[in-house]
């Protein structure tokens, strides 16, 4: 079945019914790798799951933002933003996320020949941190097709091309350095302290990010970071900033059919509220004007 949950403001997931999993199963293309079931958890306060016996399924959750924790065996491990894990099939566990500041995370419960070589070596935390070439939006942009795609239906075409986009979508992350090193296109020297942080910005749109956090990743005080920013763009950092979130929001109302209390959260903010009144001055109309208009 397909599910829009109320169960956090802006979840989305996806549970396929037995018989495609069985499809799935048995296919010749999907047998190495498929999906069971695939969902995002936005700002996932009181998020708890135990299971004593584990699952059929590997389990696949990116921290996003915020922080969490997992238990494998006897030992507990947390989990902060731009984090990863990778629980193995039939082992028992339990997750959750931190009272103070609950985690966004992005799941998968997957399965396969070839599911083993994906989940090996990430029963502890990996790390997927930000920088010139790290390419998080990209991923999160896969994600994202996988999910559409099985959102429109579950035909065998759908199915296989979910499976292949999931090879794609691991091994960007079993496989880091070789999917940064594959994006880039110059090297670190020819690029710009403000081409870096708009960089570090895009990188981060669906993080709470402050201009501390952006001056602190190109190694300037804020004052310093921020007239050279000005100076460079026409705009300080927070401003340019929020100009990337609402292009990034403009596209998401056309491509997809997300609620603007679910959108919001891609943009990294978590009042639908004020969202929609920083779109509106931005853009001159509201979100859902704007969508009605351009589609």
């Amino acid at each position: 079945m397909k599910k829009q949950s109320e169960g956090f403001r802006g979840e989305r997931s996806i549970v396929l019914p037995q018989m495609m999993v069985e499809l799935e199963r048995t296919d010749p293309l999907m047998s190495g790798l498929y999906i069971t079931d695939i969902g995002y958890y936005p700002a996932a306060m009181h998020h708890y799951r135990e299971r004593p016996k584990g699952i059929g399924q590997h389990v696949l959750i990116y921290c996003a933002e915020g922080a969490g924790w997992y238990r494998l065996g006897e030992t507990v491990y947390s989990v902060s933003a731009n984090q990863y894990f990778i629980l193995p099939a039939y082992q028992p566990h339990a997750y959750g996320a931190d009272e103070q500041d609950a985690w966004t995370i992005y799941w998968v419960h997957f399965s396969g020949s070839h599911s083993d070589v994906y989940a090996e070596g990430a029963q502890q935390p990996q790390t997927v941190r930000p920088n010139l070439h790290s390419r998080i939006s990209e991923r999160n942009n896969i994600f994202e097709e996988i999910f559409n795609t099985l959102y429109q239906g579950y035909s065998r075409e759908n199915l296989r091309y979910a499976s292949s986009l999931l090879h794609y979508y691991l091994a960007s992350m079993r496989y880091l350095q070789q999917y940064r090193q594959a994006g880039t296109q110059k090297a670190d020297a020819d690029a710009s302290v403000v081409e870096a942080a708009i960089h570090y910005m895009k990188e981060n749109l669906e993080r709470r990010l402050s201009l501390q956090h952006v001056a602190d990743y190109t190694g300037y005080s804020v004052s310093h970071f921020t007239m050279l920013f000005k100076r460079q763009t026409g705009l300080s950092p927070i401003s340019y900033f929020n100009h990337l979130r609402i292009q990034r929001a403009c596209e998401m109302l056309l491509d997809t059919d997300f609620h603007v209390n679910q959108l919001c959260h891609k943009v990294g903010i978590d009042d639908a509220y004020y969202f929609s009144r920083l779109f509106t001055k931005t853009m001159g109309m509201s979100p859902l004007d704007y969508r009605k208009l351009n589609r």
